[in-house]
């Protein structure tokens, strides 16, 4: 027994923010972006919310799916920039969707979330528990984003995508792995509250994502490929014969490097984030709905997911369509 993905949908910011934008603010340029990221726009929040974002996708996916949100059983959110701790965004999803029979609860692995909750969606499935999931990753990093440190606001993107996903005997998900790396942590962070009561009050060190980029490239270009040699091994399935790799889009120039560790043309790495940026673990989902209501995307194809970030966490995961 497996999931197969039935549906998709996605929501962005109605803002765009162009890399010309961008030099009002920091000093940089759209040629000094594009070149070392690929980058050229991305989307910004002028008060959607995550909720707002994330319950849009979801309704989306539905929706292609041919499906009602009160048929939903379980409903996941990977997020790393929620607007409350409690209640859980998921349990705000599900009311604002009306999944009014779904078990709803968040993820965090930061920008492979939405595959780790994919992973989850299977655990549970292929358990029995349930028979059919909505999975959305989302995010509005421009809230955490220090939009005077030009190695960070260049990158990040809010927006969110979802999937909905049924059991099936044959096909959908036919293998997967996810590793972490908690020792290397602090290359890529951003605090949360100080701890601060009648007994200690201690000074925050930053509210704002920090990330040594040399170190998160030479990472992910070197985890990545290894992540999705391990998951093809699994399935029997030679890297020829993937159709389409569908991989975080965090920098262009990872992804070149990626697909040159497997000896793959870049052909079949679909790429979106010239036009949305970094948005963690809503990459994966915007960029698969996009491909799914272009017609990229036919049954019986083969496709790698991947995903790497803050954690640092990464993964991959073979399907077919």
């Amino acid at each position: 027994m497996s999931i197969r993905i039935i549906g998709t949908g996605s929501a962005l910011p109605e803002k765009s923010v162009t890399n010309q934008e961008l030099t009002k603010l920091v000093d940089t340029s759209d040629e000094w972006i594009r070149e070392r990221t690929g980058i050229g726009s991305r989307h910004v929040s002028t008060g959607e919310t995550l909720v707002s974002l994330t319950a849009r996708a979801c309704e989306k996916a539905l929706e292609n799916a041919g499906r009602q949100a009160d048929e939903v059983e379980l409903l996941l959110v990977a997020t790393c920039s929620p607007e409350r701790n409690i209640p859980c965004a998921a349990c705000q999803v599900q009311s604002a969707i009306g999944a009014k029979q779904a078990a709803a609860f968040d993820l965090n692995a930061a920008c492979a979330g939405f595959l780790f909750a994919l992973h989850s969606a299977f655990a549970y499935v292929e358990a029995g528990i349930y028979s059919n999931a909505l999975i959305a990753g989302g995010e509005v990093l421009s809230k955490i984003v220090d939009w005077t440190d030009r190695g960070t606001c260049i990158l990040f993107g809010d927006g969110a995508g979802a999937v909905y996903v049924e059991k099936c005997d044959r096909g959908g998900v036919l293998g997967f792995v996810q590793h972490s790396d908690g020792t290397r942590g602090e290359v890529l962070k951003c605090d949360s509250r100080a701890l601060k009561n009648p007994y200690i009050d201690l000074p925050m060190e930053t509210e704002y994502v920090r990330m040594d980029g040399r170190e998160v490239f030479a990472f992910a270009v070197r985890k990545v490929p290894e992540s999705i040699r391990e998951a093809l091994e699994k399935t029997d399935i030679p890297v020829e014969e993937v159709d389409l790799f569908v991989l975080h889009q965090a920098n262009v120039r990872i992804i070149e490097g990626i697909a040159k560790r497997l000896s793959v043309g870049l052909e079949r790495f679909p790429v979106n984030l010239d036009r949305v940026g970094n948005m963690s673990s809503a990459a994966i989902p915007v960029l698969l709905d996009e491909l799914n209501r272009q017609g990229r995307l036919k049954r019986g194809m083969k496709l790698v997911l991947s995903g790497f970030g803050a954690g640092l966490t990464y993964g991959a995961c073979v399907l077919e369509w």
